[in-house]
């Protein structure tokens, strides 16, 4: 059974950090492209960052580029998601996603399987 359990959230002040974690089971993570993606209520669902099997191939999202950065162990399964000068724009909650035996892609539609997110709030 596939599980992707995200930690790390919570409250944080604008430009401080917070390091989101996400916990891989179920499916082969090493051959899985990872990817974070974030909704804040009453928007759609925007790509945050994605990284591929070796962390060769990294994108990032406009809003974030130059602030949060994306890695992955894959001894450990997980994939993490710093993320520093926190803006309150990046109140939202966020969501690890995995592409089993797929390529990177800022694509939300083309990763099969999604955690249950994490929330981040970032207060002025």
């Amino acid at each position: 059974q596939v599980h992707l359990v995200e930690s790390g959230g919570g409250l944080a002040q604008a430009g401080g950090s917070l390091r989101l974690s996400c916990a891989a089971s179920g499916f082969t993570f090493s051959r899985s492209a990872m990817g974070w993606f974030r909704q804040a209520p009453g928007k759609e669902r925007e790509f945050v960052a994605t990284i591929g099997w070796g962390g060769g191939t990294i994108y990032y999202g406009d809003s974030v580029n130059g602030r949060f950065f994306i890695s992955r162990d894959n001894a450990q399964n997980t994939v993490s998601l710093q993320m520093n000068w926190l803006k309150p724009e990046d109140t939202a909650v966020y969501y690890c996603a995995a592409i089993e035996f797929g390529r990177a892609t800022r694509d939300a539609q083309q990763y099969t399987h999604w955690g249950q997110g994490t929330q981040v709030t970032v207060s002025s």
